[in-house]
């Protein structure tokens, strides 16, 4: 059985875990032996199903501006957490011995993290068998500057024998978000977008209605608090003429929900979490959401109706290319959060609800099982004799 090591190490937010889980589960429903070696904070509501996950010791983003990486107790990690961490996911590789080696970002992203992914790398490359070694990175990148992208496109070079890009060049290619694309054209894979297709059939909501008019949604609510007041503010001033629905995420400061749920009106429900969400997506009036990856996988999957409020603060410009590129196709509403108020809101909901829904774009939506199948045949090509 071929093994697969991966390196998942989300800072902010869910988004990168949970499609780090979907690629671990596709993996391992194709009979390869995945063992996930996971630095962010324990999460509850993300199934990795049957890979193994090993929790190396947690870190997470100090703030929405990235000034810090900490630990579990919030406080910066030293030197010698780095090399406890290193240590053990060193151990981790020398124990498993991989055929496959995926890293999540990396060098694209996760570059805080080179005190132990340059030595694994390292390792590898050193290693009498070495695995194959790809990186898992999403369609659009965060701006940034010509040297520090240089430095990202010459260590792809250096180790790195894939890179699975998952997007669609037809809808936007990785050049747009990172020049030095053409240097390492030879790595790049593009896999199509990593999704969950919603089920079929009829979906009814916990009130016992067929669907939510409105759906609000942010994903892990780490940076969705002011977008969710703004949604309740534009509800209440409806007096229920639709059914609304908030979904606060499960990282939501404490208390927000609480907070959120006292001043809701009686046809506004919010909720921390649904695992049903992309079922609930399906059958709303309109969706209103930030712009991340995971989420407009989901909206464009479900075909709804959709409104987004990329997030866009301390220089993200992610969700902000994401958001306009979607617009530009009729496929969502654009609302910068810039310009976001109740009134606003209220009035693209509206608009939204009067609009048939949009034409279901032809993306390729099996962005996990394609992965997987590029590093099988990698793996293979790499065993077969010269």
């Amino acid at each position: 059985m071929v093994s697969a090591l991966f390196h998942v190490q989300h800072l902010l937010g869910i988004g990168h875990a949970r499609r780090a889980a979907l690629i671990a589960r596709a993996m391992a429903d194709q009979g390869i032996a995945v063992t996930v070696a996971f630095g962010g904070m324990p999460l509850d509501d993300v199934s990795f199903g049957a890979a193994r996950v090993v929790q190396l010791p947690p870190a997470r983003a100090a703030d929405a501006a990235f000034s810090a990486i900490v630990d579990q107790h919030d406080q910066p990690i030293s030197d010698d957490w780095k090399a406890r961490r290193c240590d053990r996911l060193l151990a981790l590789a020398a124990e498993q011995r991989p055929e496959i080696l995926l890293l999540e970002m990396f060098p694209f992203g996760r570059r805080a993290f080179r005190f132990e992914l340059e030595p694994l790398l390292d390792a590898a490359r050193a290693a009498g068998s070495p695995p194959v070694i790809a990186s898992s990175v999403r369609d659009i990148l965060v701006a940034m500057p010509p040297e520090k992208t240089a430095w990202m496109a010459n260590a792809a070079r250096r180790w790195l024998d894939l890179v699975l890009v998952h997007g669609d060049p037809g809808v936007v290619a990785l050049d747009a978000s990172f020049p030095p694309a053409a240097t390492i054209g030879d790595l790049i894979r593009y896999t199509g977008y990593v999704s969950v297709r919603p089920p079929t059939g009829q979906v009814t909501t916990g009130n016992g209605m067929p669907g939510d008019d409105v759906l609000v949604s942010v994903g892990g609510g780490a940076v969705g608090e002011h977008l969710l007041r703004t949604a309740l503010a534009a509800a209440r001033k409806e007096s229920g003429q639709h059914r609304w629905r908030l979904l606060t995420g499960p990282d939501l400061r404490p208390g927000a929900i609480e907070d959120l749920s006292a001043a809701a009106p009686a046809w506004v429900t919010v909720e921390r979490f649904r695992t049903d969400f992309p079922a609930l997506l399906a059958r709303c009036g309109v969706s209103v959401s930030q712009a991340g990856y995971n989420t407009v996988m989901d909206v464009l999957a479900a075909g709804c109706r959709a409104i987004l409020v990329p997030f866009a603060e301390d220089g993200e410009t992610e969700q902000t290319v994401r958001a306009d590129l979607l617009a530009d196709r009729k496929l969502a509403t654009l609302v910068p959060a810039t310009r976001l108020n109740p009134d606003r809101l209220a009035a693209a909901i509206a608009t939204a609800l009067a609009a048939p829904p949009p034409p279901r774009p032809p993306l390729a939506l099996d962005g996990a099982a394609r992965t997987t199948s590029l590093l099988i045949e990698a793996e293979q090509r790499r065993r077969a004799p010269s």
